[in-house]
């Protein structure tokens, strides 16, 4: 009956030994003091002061994954830097931290895929960090423990560079939700010495609208990019990222709220009980992990994801801010960081639309179409193209009143890239039936390539009934 007294008075020794709290911060050997006051902690928007929970009880681990161990990872610890030697770390490669964010572990298979997709296309050090130990817990507390997590990130990284002669600036850390977070710790504590820090849909409750020290911001790394998923409100929409722009490019996929794909209603995934809560908990997270599946794509996928600059989704939708400008548009994810404009500016925003599944990649066209024939009609127009690389679905391109000289221009996202296009299809419905069989056609059809503006324009003197297809060639 003694061993609960004996245990607790074990782990309270312990703790000294490892830490010591002065006043209102606790303070660890390698990592200096945590602090449980404002900005932490007793604010608004931070109201419980706690202090984050130690490292060895959070046990930050650094799972060492490159192109000679792309399978198996080798664990390195920046306490012991001969761990580090004898792993096949690689001082001429980049490296890139990968952080997960609440209730999750370093071996998540989002993870480790990421890093066997980044072998395929470079040779690259790549760590997984795991930090279980401090994600498993209420959340409150896990906001916390992410500043012992980014402090974790920035000492070997400390230690990468003064013990081997790495270079901060070749280190990029991708944080997903709390990660996020974690690595903007590590970037103020190297006070933006860092290369690059990704922010895939950084965790909006006890972030959003903070001091710049508390959440990722532009000035944590030498760029900071950010793709944003799930903004909408915490309630009643359960919006679990943040809405505010806290990078140098942020980018806003389907307008940064509902991704396609993910309006699933919940009673439908309710069949199996023992799937109960899995099936609730994909269903509300669905639109926060869409931020990590499309950095994972755009690896191989690089031209499938460029960010329109805008002012807004609207205006975006509403066929504006298109094609790109002569600066180019940033490639969202995996290589935002080859855009001429990067740290121009900071907050600079953009706007796409993704596919609803597989690698959820597309291309934005503007496609006109002037129409002839001899009745003024209602209905709607469709067109497909057909390019070197294979042929579009029908899109829709405008549905209404159809008048012969009229012009109707839409901007199409589609889901791969078409090449050069060589010819267009035309097709005409208004689903009413008519004796007359009136006929309506396209006179010419000009379609402009969003990523350079290139058009291409295709005319034909035929009109024909609806539901005929009619055919247009270059002119």
């Amino acid at each position: 009956m003694f061993f609960i007294p004996q245990m607790l008075f074990s782990w309270t020794i312990g703790l000294l030994l490892l830490a010591t709290i002065r006043g209102k911060e606790v303070c660890y050997t390698h990592l200096g003091c945590f602090s449980n006051e404002k900005p932490w902690a007793g604010t608004l928007l931070r109201p419980v002061k706690i202090f984050p929970e130690s490292p060895e009880s959070i046990n930050t681990r650094f799972l060492l994954y490159t192109n000679e161990n792309q399978n198996n990872y080798q664990l390195i610890n920046a306490t012991d830097p001969a761990t580090i030697k004898a792993s096949n770390f690689n001082l001429d490669r980049r490296t890139r931290f990968i952080i997960h964010g609440f209730l999750e572990n370093g071996e998540k298979s989002w993870m480790t895929d990421s890093c066997r997709r980044m072998f395929q296309v470079e040779k690259v050090n790549c760590v997984c960090v795991d930090w279980q130990g401090g994600s498993r817990t209420i959340y409150g507390q896990a906001t916390q423990n992410i500043r012992v997590v980014g402090a974790e990130v920035a000492y070997l990284i400390q230690v990468l560079s003064t013990k081997l002669g790495y270079d901060p600036e070749d280190v990029h850390i991708i944080g997903h939700s709390l990660g996020a977070h974690a690595a903007a710790e590590a970037g103020r504590r190297l006070q933006g010495r860092l290369g690059r820090i990704t922010g895939l849909d950084p965790a909006k409750p006890y972030f959003q609208d903070t001091p710049e020290e508390v959440r990722l911001d532009p000035s944590d790394a030498m760029f900071v990019d950010v793709i944003h998923t799930d903004t909408a409100p915490l309630l009643p929409s359960f919006g679990l990222g943040m809405s505010q722009k806290v990078g140098h490019l942020d980018f806003f996929p389907n307008g940064g709220e509902e991704m396609p794909g993910c309006n699933k209603n919940i009673l439908s995934t309710i069949t199996d009980l023992d799937n109960l809560l899995q099936g609730i908990r994909s269903v509300v997270s669905c639109n926060h992990r869409r931020s990590r599946e499309y950095y994972y794509s755009s690896i191989l996928n690089p031209d499938g994801f460029l960010g329109y600059p805008c002012a807004s989704y609207q205006e975006f939708q509403e066929n504006g801010c298109f094609p790109c400008p002569a600066i180019g548009c940033p490639k969202m994810g995996h290589y935002a960081d080859q855009f001429r404009g990067e740290t121009s500016a900071v907050e600079q925003t953009y706007f796409l639309n993704t596919g609803d599944s597989g690698n959820f990649t597309c291309w934005r066209y503007k496609v006109s179409v002037t129409l002839s024939g001899e009745k003024d009609l209602r209905g709607y127009i469709m067109i497909s193209l057909f390019g070197k690389n294979g042929n579009s679905k029908q899109y829709e391109i405008f549905k209404g009143a159809l008048k012969p000289s009229s012009r109707h221009t839409h901007d199409i996202d589609v889901d791969f890239n078409l090449g050069e296009i060589h010819k267009v299809k035309f097709l005409w419905n208004n689903n009413v039936i008519n004796f007359f069989q009136p006929e309506l056609g396209a006179s010419q059809v000009t379609v402009q390539s969003g990523k350079d503006g290139t058009e291409y324009n295709f005319c034909s003197s035929d009109t024909v009934q609806e539901d005929v297809l009619q055919t247009l060639f270059p002119c």
